[in-house]
């Protein structure tokens, strides 16, 4: 069975490719700017906001299922309009869709978000990644909506690029320390991901680590695990800037975590092992 990996390019699309072909999996993926070059993987370009174009790599690559890692942040057009338009495709087509989300589709109201709950975003991209999975629950009955929370882990994210950038003076800026997520390896992830889509359950998962940290100790776990000073980390609170989003975001994955063989580990392991 083919299965094509929307937004293969991205970070963590590329490592859904790289396991798929390394697993000889009949692996396609899509890529906005530049294919990756990943053995085993056939790349086709793929604009979101083209509907002739996303029947064109449907016909191509005529997939049993679709992962769809597409990142387009809170480009509405990309995000929202793109994954609704996956999501007809694939339910016209009787396709398999497995749909990434985000911890942004909830406020940070709670304390905690277990997965029967449902989204109240505060920021455009948590409305345009909410739209899309609620799109993808109304339209395929037999999909799942995965969220997840920050991917990081193998040195190459934002986040761990930002950190060496900070610890040693090439940026400047500060890491929160009341900005609280659930990071999650980008390996441990993508398994996850595999593990959903070539399995027979529906509905929503909550694919992050067990760990909430704030960014600021993520940080100092990224600059240790890597020989760098983490006193030169400067935190501060996000809730003294203007900038918008929920402060704690913690997503309770323990249904999840229980029904899967995919183990998700937390920050404070997979850094300091």
């Amino acid at each position: 069975m083919t299965v094509l990996v929307v937004g293969g390019s991205g970070y963590l699309g590329a490592e859904l490719a790289r396991q798929g072909g390394a697993a000889g999996r009949d692996t396609a993926a899509t890529f906005h700017t530049r294919p990756r070059d990943t053995p085993g993987v056939a790349w086709h370009r793929l604009d979101l906001r083209d509907p002739r174009d996303l029947e064109r790599v449907l016909d191509a690559t005529d997939p049993a299922a679709v992962i769809n890692a597409s990142s387009g942040d809170a480009d509405w057009a990309v995000t929202a309009e793109g994954g609704m338009r996956l999501a007809r495709a694939a339910a016209r087509r009787g396709v398999r869709l497995v749909h990434v989300s985000t911890d942004a589709v909830f406020s940070g109201r709670r304390d905690t978000y277990d997965e029967t709950c449902l989204p109240d975003p505060l920021t455009p991209y948590g409305a345009a990644k909410a739209t899309a999975e609620t799109a993808v629950r109304l339209l395929c009955a037999d999909a799942v909506v995965a969220r997840t929370s920050l991917i990081l882990g193998d040195g190459r994210s934002g986040h761990e690029r930002l950190v060496r950038g900070l610890a040693t003076g090439t940026r400047r800026g500060v890491l929160f320390t009341d900005d609280v997520r659930c990071p999650v390896h980008v390996r441990d992830l993508a398994a996850a991901l595999w593990e959903l889509t070539r399995s027979d359950r529906t509905g929503v998962f909550h694919l992050a680590g067990p760990h909430a940290v704030s960014r600021h100790e993520l940080g100092q776990l990224i600059a240790r695990r890597d020989g760098l000073d983490a006193s030169r980390l400067t935190a501060g609170r996000r809730a003294d800037t203007p900038l918008p989003g929920a402060l704690r975001l913690v997503l309770d994955g323990g249904a999840s975590r229980d029904a899967l063989a995919t183990r998700l580990r937390g920050a404070r392991e997979f850094l300091t092992s």
